[in-house]
């Protein structure tokens, strides 16, 4: 049995990222899996190395995702899988409209991986504004569809008028043995070596989503007071205007942009606190990661998941969106903070792999997953 899973790009975000955790996941069930792509030029290949050993790339070379719909549809024609789970809201409508064009009819599920409302207004592209008109036309008619957190689900559902009870929430499975593996790896940055102050830590694109212009400013307020260091570790279009304001704040001695690694666990290891700003979320897999690598974790309250992930502060602190002295005054409490309770291993398995490809895979194959469950795993 082939499952296809469709995602604009392999540009390093967390939904890719989860998307490849998948794939190794049903591999090791017993089936086959192709991960298709609009594209993985440039940038938007970053995790080509990270494909997982048996999956099959299949890259449809298109300039633009919206333009994905025929190529897919051929894709679908020609290979047959029996199910397809699509990741972000542009790539699920572009699934549901090629499976109408193609002759084949696999199940569909389309997964939706942040809050709808907030990415739509906020996004600077006025197509990606309309793109919840046309999630209520084209996600009645996939098979199910997954939401990564709770408070996804309800705002995809009020969003879009859908009804809430058909979204199932399954938690990305972001915890693996291989992420726990690589957050040991030795690492050579200078500002992690014994006797250098605490660094603070953040991880993602370098967006307005993101906000890292408030981390910055916090981290100036709490630099202030105490020695300390930070790093942000992600690309994106915001980086100069992030470098011109750590210059303006005078902090560029103490504030780094390495841009992308392929290892930010290590960082999150070695990193005295993680800090999350961001705007909006769908489940913040950054959380859960420095969680299990067990960093202190300060984020904002933003809607949607860490404040799931958190257990509403019971595993870390939150604090409100775009509040720069109420950030600062968390990192300097975190950094005073005992190490993690012990007992937060058995909240991490949430994150883990099994119990949300095992969801998934009753979604994608009803029929069959019984003996896949059961028996792909030799």
């Amino acid at each position: 049995m082939k499952i296809a899973l469709f995602i604009p790009t392999l540009g390093g975000g967390g939904a890719e990222r989860v998307i490849l955790t998948l794939a190794e996941a049903f591999i090791q069930h017993g089936l086959k899996v192709d991960v298709v792509v609009s594209t993985t030029r440039g940038a938007y290949g970053a995790l080509r190395a990270d494909m997982p050993a048996g999956a099959r790339l299949v890259d449809l070379d298109t300039s633009r995702l919206i333009r994905s719909a025929r190529p897919l549809a051929a894709y679908l024609h020609r290979e047959r899988p029996d199910s397809v789970l699509s990741a972000d809201p542009e790539a699920n409508c572009i699934a549901v409209r090629a499976r109408a064009l193609s002759r084949a009819r696999p199940r569909l599920v389309l997964s939706q991986h942040t809050a709808m409302s907030v990415a739509a207004a906020n996004d600077p592209a006025v197509r990606k504004r309309w793109l919840p008109f046309f999630c209520r036309w084209t996600y009645p008619r996939a098979d199910a569809v997954v939401a990564v957190s709770a408070g996804v689900a309800d705002d995809l559902a009020a969003t879009i008028r859908f009804q809430r009870q058909r979204v199932q929430v399954i938690y990305n499975p972001v915890i693996t043995s291989a992420m726990l593996a690589k957050s040991h790896e030795p690492l050579e940055h200078p500002w992690f070596k014994p006797g250098e102050p605490p660094v603070v830590l953040g991880v993602g694109r370098l967006t307005r989503q993101k906000d890292f212009p408030t981390l910055i400013r916090a981290f100036a307020i709490l630099r202030r007071q105490r020695a300390a260091r930070l790093v942000i570790l992600g690309e994106g279009e915001e980086r100069r205007a992030l470098a011109e304001l750590i210059e303006e704040l005078r902090i560029a001695q103490d504030a780094a942009l390495p841009g992308f690694v392929r290892n930010p666990f290590s960082y999150m290891r070695a990193a005295s606190v993680f800090a999350l700003s961001s705007r909006w979320e769908g489940f913040g897999n950054v959380v859960a990661e420095a969680l299990a690598c067990g960093a202190r974790v300060v984020s904002t309250d933003c809607p949607s998941g860490p404040a799931e992930i958190l257990e509403r502060g019971k595993w870390g602190s939150l604090v409100p969106v775009g509040r720069p002295e109420v950030l600062a005054a968390a990192m300097g409490d975190a950094l005073e903070r005992p190490a993690l309770d012990p007992s937060l291993d058995c909240a991490l398995r949430r994150f883990g792999v099994e119990k949300p490809a095992d969801e998934y895979l009753k979604i994608l194959l009803p029929s069959k997953q019984t003996t896949v469950i059961n028996g792909g795993r030799g």
